[in-house]
């Protein structure tokens, strides 16, 4: 699929981005890791931020594969976007298991988890059935991961300081 090729600037670009923020998420959270550690819906929502991270960054480095059979990437983006998705599940779990008075939205910060494995596997899916229009929702994907995990990781932290 030429197609591919026409989004190599974009997969290095979110490439970059993606790993630049997982490291700087990493960074930030180890700096008040014990008290994240101790709050489990905390923990495993910074994971699901994480894993939708490095859910961008394993799909957009496959992306530059040269000569990538479409239904290969198609392939591997569902079964990333599936272990991500298990980081989400977790996720909403531990949301909900917290009853603190203060754990409002609780569905709206479980959705929040799954918004770019979502994207990721209808991607995944339009590229295995050969529809070049995957690629846009792989895109979608990309800046869903980030700005999931920008606001995960935001509201964590503010969490850990309250």
């Amino acid at each position: 699929m030429d197609a591919l090729l026409d989004w190599h600037e974009f997969d290095v670009a979110m490439l970059g981005a993606a790993a630049a923020l997982a490291g700087l998420v990493i960074v930030a959270a180890s700096v008040n890791i014990q008290v994240i550690i101790a709050a489990p819906s905390l923990t495993s929502r910074l994971a699901s931020g994480i894993a939708g991270l490095v859910l961008a960054i394993v799909v957009c480095a496959v992306g530059l594969i040269p000569g990538l059979d479409p239904a290969a990437f198609g392939g591997i983006v569902i079964a990333a976007s599936l272990i991500a998705a298990g980081f989400a599940a977790e996720a909403t779990v531990r949301i909900f298991q917290n009853t603190h008075p203060e754990n409002r939205f609780r569905a709206g910060k479980s959705a929040v988890a799954f918004l770019a494995p979502a994207l990721y596997l209808i991607g995944g899916v339009l590229l295995i059935a050969q529809l070049p229009a995957g690629l846009l929702w792989l895109a979608a994907g990309a800046i869903a991961a980030i700005v999931a995990a920008l606001f995960v990781s935001w509201v964590v932290l503010v969490e850990v300081l309250r």
